[in-house]
Formats: C-alpha cells, structure tokens, sequence
C-alpha cells in the first residue's frame, strides 16, 4: 500500500513553469513506475508522463513532449514533473499515479496504474 500526495500546483501565465512534486509513503517507493496524470473539466483522464524504477526509461504524452520532464528521487520517495513553457490547455487537475506490478514497458493507460494521489490544480492563463 502507498499514498501519495501532489503539491506544487498554483495558477501560471501562459510561458511560464511549475514544479510538481508527488511524495510517497511506504517503503517500496523504488520498485512502482510512476506517472502523471491530467484531467480537465469534461474530459477524460489522459496520459501526460512516467519513469520506471530506475529513472532510466521514460513516457511521454505527444502534447508536453519537450516542455514536461518527469524525475524522481528514490530517497525519500519523491516524483517531480517539472513543466515549462506551458499553455491554456496544459491546464488541469493533474495527478500522480502508481504502478506496483512488474511490468517491462511503461504504461501510459490509467486502468493500469494501482495508486492515486488527490491531485492538485493547475490552471494557465492566456
């Protein structure tokens, strides 16, 4: 079991950045892919971005591919999405996510993840 809880979140003009951070309790933080992801008013959940365990592969969705990066620190359990250049329709209520099963290639589907933050809001103005 693990719980996870998003920050960061904050009003942005349109150009600017942010900094998402995702603490997680409990002491298998290391062996879950994490992701991110966003859902706006009237909209589906949709992908946005994941890292597996090691850092050492990466997803991304089309539309934040070269302005989102998604990091992680093991120790003490932390999953940031550092977002720049960010436009109106980066706004959402974005959450982090967990996946706790073994799996080679991330997902990018919300049916797979296990674990769910309560999300923060991101709101860009034009």
């Amino acid at each position: 079991q693990v719980q996870l809880v998003e920050s960061g979140g904050g009003l942005v003009q349109a150009g600017g950045s942010l900094r998402l951070s995702c603490a997680a309790s409990g002491r298998t933080f290391s062996s879950y892919v994490m992701g991110w992801f966003r859902q706006a008013p009237g909209k589906e959940r949709e992908f946005v971005a994941a890292i597996n365990r090691n850092s050492g592969s990466q997803r991304y969705a089309d539309a934040v591919k070269g302005r989102f990066t998604i990091s992680r620190d093991n120790a003490p359990g932390t999953v940031y999405l550092q977002m720049t250049s960010l436009k109106p329709e980066d706004t959402a209520v974005y959450f982090c996510a967990a996946e706790a099963r073994f799996v080679v290639v991330i997902s990018t589907q919300a049916r797979d993840y296990d674990y769910w933050g309560q999300g923060t809001q991101v709101t860009v103005s034009s």
